[in-house]
């Protein structure tokens, strides 16, 4: 926004100064025919008209000029004094939106690192807890395991019920195991 009114100042200032060329101009085409007006009619009178006439062609132009220059001053002090203002405004403007950005960076790093600790904090949360499973359900599974197996051999076997009592055919021909011979091996079905 205070770039587009430094524009409009410029533009301002552009036609300020084409308006002081024109009117310079037209002084000049008026003092031309004023002083050719002048030199008939300094012709036509005596003398001392003439001398008089001479005198105040003289001190036309720097009363034109000292006109024209009290005439400006005041609109040109202005525009400089809103040229000034506008480049403070400006540079002000300029050092809030650099420490902004400043802040929005600051801001973005530590963003960054809590995304990053965050990350890395579930990473190793969920490394723990899968370690931690794999260490319950490995023990769980081996102890399965050995149901499992017992199961499958039980399955195999000629096992059944007696009245209450688990009762099986034995292989009386295969050796005896245990510390005094005393179990022997079940008959497949």
């Amino acid at each position: 926004m205070q770039q587009d009114e430094l524009t409009a100042l410029i533009s301002k200032t552009a036609v300020l100064m084409e308006q002081f060329e024109r009117r310079c101009e037209e002084l000049e085409r008026h003092q031309r025919a004023l002083a050719e007006h002048l030199q008939a009619l300094a012709q036509q009178v005596p003398g001392v008209l003439r001398q008089s006439a001479d005198d105040s062609l003289r001190t036309l132009p720097g009363a034109v000029m000292g006109k024209l220059e009290s005439g400006l001053s005041e609109p040109v002090g202005a525009y400089e004094k809103r040229l000034r203002d506008a480049g403070s405004l400006l540079h002000d403007g300029s050092q809030t939106l650099a420490g902004q950005l400043k802040r929005m960076e600051q801001l973005h790093k530590h963003l960054v690192w809590k995304v990053v600790g965050a990350a890395f904090g579930s990473v190793l949360l969920l490394l723990l807890g899968g370690g931690w499973l794999l260490w319950q359900y490995r023990a769980d599974i081996d102890q399965s395991r050995i149901s499992a197996e017992l199961l499958r051999a039980y399955n195999r076997a000629d096992v059944t019920l007696c009245d209450g009592r688990l009762c099986a055919n034995v292989d009386d021909k295969a050796a005896g195991y245990g510390d005094r011979k005393q179990y022997r091996p079940v008959r497949a079905r």
